[in-house]
């Protein structure tokens, strides 16, 4: 069964590309106060030694801390903390919350995006409604939040 394409009329107008990246600093400060709670567990863990540089699994523990700050918060009011203070919110394409699965595609394609130069983000300058690969690949899209 195939999806029909949102009329472009309807669609809100795409959110300024320095509003996400503003979204994404706010967010950034975020999540290192939870990587330095992560980092304290994990020594705590460790009877007060420093966890080695080259160890994987605490390597996993920040990825999965990370994804786990961005689904919840995405599945819950579709509103990171940064994204609340840009007044931003993700919804899927007809405008409900994201599911679990677009939540990982978000977040994997997110890092992805990354490499080389962002590039994945600034394709929003050239595509027709302002989708960064991220909207893309998880059928979701950024929106301004008007009013409080």
């Amino acid at each position: 069964m195939s999806i029909a394409a949102p009329d472009p009329s309807s669609l809100p107008p795409p959110v300024a590309l320095w509003r996400r990246f503003a979204a994404m600093f706010y967010d950034t400060l975020a999540l290192i106060g939870i990587w330095f709670v992560a980092g304290g567990i994990a020594v705590g863990l460790e009877h007060g030694v420093a966890v080695p540089a080259d160890s994987l699994l605490f390597k996993g523990v920040l990825l999965l801390s990370s994804y786990l700050y961005f689904a919840f918060c995405w599945r819950r009011g579709g509103q990171t903390l940064g994204m609340k203070s840009w007044r931003l919110r993700v919804v899927n394409d007809s405008g409900a919350r994201l599911g679990w699965g677009q939540t990982l595609l978000r977040f994997g394609v997110g890092l992805l995006a990354w490499l080389p130069l962002a590039f994945g983000y600034w394709w929003a300058l050239a595509d027709p409604q302002g989708r960064t690969w991220t909207d893309r690949a998880s059928a979701s899209r950024l929106i301004r939040v008007v009013g409080r």
